[in-house]
């Protein structure tokens, strides 16, 4: 027996049917920013702004894989993906963020799902990764709720014209990040520091979820949320109170809203401000009913009511401010753990909690990990990519996916983030979470040892499925 058979048989075996994916978004990759009558997003435009982006990069190119979808096709069924998760760029189907849509944008994700229903790969479709048509961000942004029912047109649009090519759609990718980093921080694009605004922000992206479902009546849908095991730093009332603040920001503003309709009173609270842009009959459309809930889980935050500590999880690239709005005194501790690359901490247990926090306080919804991974220094030696730290992490996630699996946790699948190095937002190319290394300056490809690794997990899995599942 290989030792890859012996790990899989020690703990990495999968239900049959299980998705094993993995994931990228479009301004990260695709590049061609001005081709085929794409028209400018926010991204675009923040990416031009001087003292944004590390290294001053931008994603013109990217990894290009407009041009070379077939070669990423071609690495995928290589690993043996049963499934991949990407994102469709809005500006590229609605230049302007409204109107009639652009023919040549939508054929290229037709001709990318055409060849990857070739290779046996299911297309799962995620309409918003965070690259909002640059008109409608002049005409307001996500805080003009003009925006959520412009989303639920385009989204109409691209499900009317793939709904014969992929069988999942899911909604936004991570609205915390869109809103809060967006306009309170101002780490990532437009770059706003408007702490009002990110809670108009994230209510209208909730909408824009809920308007979307409805427009779409997609055979399969679901909603994307990034969640953190929350630990505070001590047991002192203000080190529980900071771990219930950002627990409700991060993880239950959403949660609670897509799975149940309805807002946490405690975190309403905590903003201190005016809810009327919340208006009759938003929390019944978010609410409504989806198939399955999309889980991006990364790290565990330690927090505190105490001044000293970060005022984020981990120190941004660029200036930014506080993303937590009502909870700016709330500081970010080190728990001890080892870090990735990100400064991020380390910590499958935290999956497992998550995972099995959702099963039991909220209605029943399969799940799947829609992204999962992590940056590390990757150093080309001799034609190879050796990342022991990357296949650590990924197979103490998977471990961690199947103790969830064994504890109930209706789990469908795990997509590693990402597919490939890529345009790492704030970061530039200065951070690689890619299984496949990526040279900048030559777009060439090669398998890192980790995803060596992958694709033998999911050989062996996928060998031991009945064949006709």
């Amino acid at each position: 027996m290989t030792t890859q058979e012996e790990q899989t048989r020690a703990g990495l075996r999968f239900p049959a049917g299980f998705a094993w994916g993995a994931a990228t978004s479009a301004y990260q990759i695709e590049g061609a920013v001005a081709e085929d009558g794409r028209g400018a997003s926010i991204w675009d435009t923040f990416t031009r702004t001087p003292g944004r982006i590390l290294g001053g990069h931008h994603a013109d190119v990217a990894i290009d894989h407009y041009h070379r979808y077939r070669e990423d096709v071609a690495l995928m069924a290589r690993l043996g993906l049963s499934a991949y998760r990407f994102s469709v760029s809005w500006p590229r189907i609605q230049p302007g963020g409204s109107g009639p849509v652009n023919s040549k944008g939508l054929d290229f994700y037709k001709r990318l799902t055409d060849e990857l229903r070739r290779h046996d790969i299911d297309p799962w479709l995620t309409l918003y990764h965070w690259d909002l048509p640059q008109e409608l961000e002049d005409a307001g942004g996500w805080p003009n709720r003009d925006t959520a029912y412009r989303f639920a047109e385009y989204a109409a649009a691209v499900h009317e014209a793939l709904k014969d090519h992929v069988h999942t759609f899911s909604t936004v990718n991570e609205p915390w990040c869109a809103a809060f980093l967006g306009y309170a921080s101002g780490e990532h694009a437009p770059g706003r520091r408007e702490p009002e605004n990110a809670i108009r922000g994230a209510h209208h992206l909730n909408l824009a979820h809920g308007l979307a479902v409805q427009a779409m009546n997609a055979r399969r849908v679901g909603g994307c949320v990034n969640l953190y095991a929350i630990t505070p730093a001590t047991g002192s009332e203000r080190d529980l109170d900071a771990a219930r603040r950002i627990d409700g920001l991060q993880n239950r503003f959403f949660l609670d809203a897509l799975l149940m309709g309805r807002y946490p009173e405690d975190v309403l609270a905590d903003l201190s401000m005016e809810l009327d842009f919340i208006e009759p009959g938003d929390m019944r459309t978010i609410g409504a009913p989806i198939d399955v809930l999309l889980v991006n889980y990364y790290s565990r935050f330690t927090v505190s009511g105490e001044p000293g500590g970060r005022a984020s999880a981990a120190a941004a690239p660029t200036d930014s401010a506080s993303p937590w709005v009502g909870s700016e005194h709330v500081s970010f501790v080190s728990g001890g753990r080892p870090v990735t690359a990100m400064g991020w901490e380390i910590d499958e247990g935290g999956l497992v909690e998550i995972l099995t926090r959702v099963a039991r306080e909220y209605p029943p919804i399969p799940m799947v990990i829609s992204e999962n991974g992590a940056a590390f220094d990757d150093v080309l030696v001799d034609g190879r990519v050796h990342d022991p730290e990357r296949e650590a992490y990924v197979r103490a996630h998977l471990a961690a996916c199947r103790q969830a699996i064994d504890l109930g946790v209706p789990l469908e699948g795990y997509f590693a983030w990402s597919l490939m190095d890529n345009f790492e937002w704030a970061w530039g190319y200065g951070k690689r979470f890619g299984l496949v290394r990526v040279d900048f300056e030559t777009q060439e490809r090669l398998l890192k040892d980790s995803a060596l690794w992958y694709a033998e997990i999911i050989r062996q899995n996928r060998r031991h499925e009945p064949t006709d599942s």
